[in-house]
């Protein structure tokens, strides 16, 4: 029985809804690690909650891609996480509630995201 360690990637998202440019990259980055047979997860982290909040993928869309939440659901149907900053929601968000960001994500602590940067094989910021 082989004991191999799956290779692990973290994409942290601080990028929000002002730069549309900057959002495509870790949800298709995360569908191509899946299909390398890398173990993806995505973290939202600052402005980058806008992201995931409700209402606002559905109004990008760049170029001849998807609309972003077209990407993020398909994203969410290969069951990579997508993991929100808990302290981000308290100071970027006015109030946010888990309930307000798109269904299948999740809330974390801000400890989460230093163990998923020293547990990944690789890490990446937009």
């Amino acid at each position: 029985m082989d004991n191999i360690k799956k290779r692990t990637i973290l994409y942290v998202q601080t990028s929000g809804i002002n730069t549309p440019q900057r959002l495509y990259s870790p949800f298709i980055l995360a569908q191509t690690a899946v299909a390398m047979d890398i173990e993806p997860t995505i973290y939202f982290l600052g402005e980058g909650i806008t992201v995931v909040t409700k209402g606002n993928p559905e109004k990008i869309q760049m170029g001849n891609f998807p609309s972003l939440i077209e990407v993020i659901n398909k994203t969410l149907e290969m069951e990579i996480p997508i993991l929100i900053c808990q302290q981000s929601m308290q100071v970027f968000g006015q109030n946010l509630a888990p309930s307000d960001f798109i269904e299948g994500t999740k809330v974390v602590g801000a400890a989460t995201l230093n163990s998923l940067v020293l547990e990944s094989d690789g890490t990446m910021w937009f």
